[in-house]
């Protein structure tokens, strides 16, 4: 059954790879054969969008002298890729519409190679022409894609040209409304990739669910020749196993191996190599369970408390989207000096760097799809969309050890229509795509008087953890002692997680009241967490805490002229780092939980 699961999500794959105009990129893409396309773009704004009537893909230039031509690349400014384009002018600052991005490459074609245009993500409809030549679509701002441009591109020079609309989509994911900056553009890595003719496409290698020992394993070849196996080698562990490629090109494998399981203590990777008659991958891998066992987290079978932090995509001094390694470390070591062990990455896809850095940190991860507050559940296509950006995710983190939660909505609605049902039906599908992870998302359906939770959304059910956001002493103030804060769950047997909580504060400002949130001081946010914390220690099954935020950032819906500035202000630390008052207090709790849960 498990096997059927996993091959009817594949084949999923595969439909919507012909039938639509983007290809789910192929996995592991550090590990490939690459030539950057990274750095300078010559890149045109077109507020009036007027590049489709001008048909700019064509780079048309004056041929007689009574010729014109309203637009050009030659002399056009310059754009940095990967980034966003927001904050490269300042008057791009909150610019939502079109630009054209423009670059130029040499290639030698060669016939025993195929060759690929990758993209890490572009934010959020993006239109991709090679030489003139629309050669597809995507929709979609966090997530990798890819189109073939084998029998497309030309010896010698080529020219590429991407159209990016970052206009809010009201049926897109997200929804037309969410509290971070909407930062358009190539954020993300661009490669042209050279594979052989059967390359190896996708590929899991994980612990079986609950097992120690037992790895499955299962490698999809793209193009497969008939009778070709695949072989899958832990030289470390002196493992090699073979197995035939089906008509589908999958090869399935299953061996035990005496492994050195990973976590946040122990950061074990091991090298995997994967090789087919014509193509060969080797990738750090490590291997680790998370389980549920009553009303605890598992990991490698021992109780864990997840000592987390919120984080947004955003490099808070450059107020950037954060798009480099150097980004992924700038955040990765601030929750780790706070004392977490988990980050929940926040509320989309983040770039791969920091996924592969954190578990070289040792910190476990939540994978978030961006399924934010009002989504048109019921517009045509939604569910399509929904399985599309989850496949996208999956395929590239389903290796990555650290991540342990998929995440598939954020405060989504039980009065929006559809919504229940579709949610419902997209967790069954990511378990076909991987049972192994925790899935769960993030409710708001609850209610809160007389010092009681009270937690009803029928999406508990479908979950392996419940998760909650909250916000008392800032959106609504404790009716009680917060000692005696009270829990009314429909499934009381289940893990809770506090995802999100907090206050907002201004860095430095420590003027009034120190019981009035108006004053956006940093001892009101202090006090705000003291109390949380009396209530975490008073609160049953309690898996893990996650305070919103870790940096201040960037938010087109925070307009207090003096206190936010156009900030979400919730953050730990401000956009330059400095540590408020709360952050000491977080400290000192994960601290003390770290003490309580030696393992990690």
């Amino acid at each position: 059954m498990k096997y059927t699961n996993i091959l009817n999500g594949l084949l999923w794959v595969v439909f919507t790879t012909v039938s639509g105009y983007s290809q789910t990129a192929m996995t592991h893409i550090y590990g490939r054969n690459t030539i950057s396309l990274n750095g300078e773009w010559a890149a045109i704004t077109d507020p009036g969008l007027m590049g489709n009537y001008l048909r700019i893909w064509e780079e048309r230039v004056p041929e007689t002298k009574t010729d014109f031509v309203e637009y050009s690349f030659e002399g056009a400014p310059k754009l940095i890729v990967p980034s966003d384009f927001n904050w490269q002018y300042p008057e791009l600052k909150f610019f939502e519409g079109y630009v054209w991005y423009q670059k130029n490459f040499s290639y030698q074609k060669n016939s025993a190679e195929r060759l690929f245009l990758y993209f890490g993500a572009v934010n959020y409809l993006t239109d991709v022409y090679l030489n003139g030549v629309h050669i597809g679509s995507h929709e979609g701002g966090f997530t990798p894609f890819e189109f073939e441009i084998t029998e497309t591109v030309k010896d010698g020079s080529n020219s590429v040209i991407v159209k990016v609309d970052n206009r809010r989509q009201q049926n897109g994911l997200p929804g037309e409304g969410y509290d971070w900056l909407n930062c358009g553009g190539i954020t993300r890595d661009v490669f042209l990739v050279k594979t052989p003719s059967g390359y190896i496409e996708d590929y899991s290698i994980q612990l079986a669910k609950g097992s120690y020992h037992t790895i499955e394993a299962w490698v999809k070849v793209n193009h497969p020749i008939p009778n070709q196996e695949v072989t899958v080698s832990i030289p470390e562990l002196g493992i090699t196993r073979m197995s035939a490629v089906s008509e589908e090109g999958i090869a399935w494998l299953e061996f035990r191996g005496d492994v050195d399981l990973w976590s946040p203590k122990n950061l074990k990777l091991y090298t995997v190599q994967i090789a087919s008659e014509d193509d060969f991958l080797e990738e750090a891998i490590g291997f680790r369970t998370i389980k549920i066992k009553g009303k605890e987290i598992h990991l490698n079978g021992k109780p864990i408390f997840l000592r987390g932090v919120n984080i947004h995509e955003e490099n808070p001094v450059r107020a950037a989207r954060a798009s480099t390694y150097a980004d992924a470390e700038l955040l990765l070591r601030s929750a780790r000096e706070l004392g977490c062990n988990f980050v929940k990455l926040v509320h989309y896809p983040h770039n791969e760097h920091i996924v592969r850095l954190a578990e070289k940190m040792g910190l476990m991860v939540w994978d978030e799809i961006p399924v934010y507050q009002h989504i048109a559940f019921s517009s045509e296509g939604m569910q399509e969309k929904l399985e599309t950006v989850l496949t996208e995710l999956i395929s590239r983190d389903r290796n990555r050890c650290a991540v342990i939660f998929w995440c598939l909505f954020n405060e989504t609605y039980t009065s929006t229509e559809k919504r229940s049902e579709s949610l419902v039906e997209l967790t069954r599908f990511c378990r076909t795509l991987d049972s192994t992870r925790l899935i769960t998302s993030v409710l708001s359906n609850q209610g809160y008087q007389d010092n009681t939770f009270d937690v009803w959304d029928p999406l508990v059910e479908h979950c392996d953890v419940i998760a909650i956001n909250e916000y008392l002493g800032w959106y609504l103030p404790f009716s009680g002692e917060p000692s005696e804060v009270k829990w009314k769950l429909n499934y009381p047997e289940k893990p809770l997680i506090i995802t999100e909580f907090g206050g907002e504060a201004k860095y430095g400002s420590d003027f009034g009241p120190k019981d009035e949130a108006a004053w956006w001081s940093e001892e009101y946010q202090e006090k705000i967490y003291t109390d949380q914390i009396r209530m975490f220690n008073a609160t049953a099954n309690l898996s893990g805490v996650c305070p919103w935020t870790l940096f201040d950032y960037q938010s087109t819906s925070r307009l207090h002229p003096v206190f936010q500035g156009g900030y979400n202000r919730k953050g730990l630390l401000s956009e330059q780092g400095d540590k408020k008052k709360a952050w000491y207090i977080m400290k000192d709790y994960y601290g003390s939980k770290k003490q309580s849960y030696m393992y990690d």
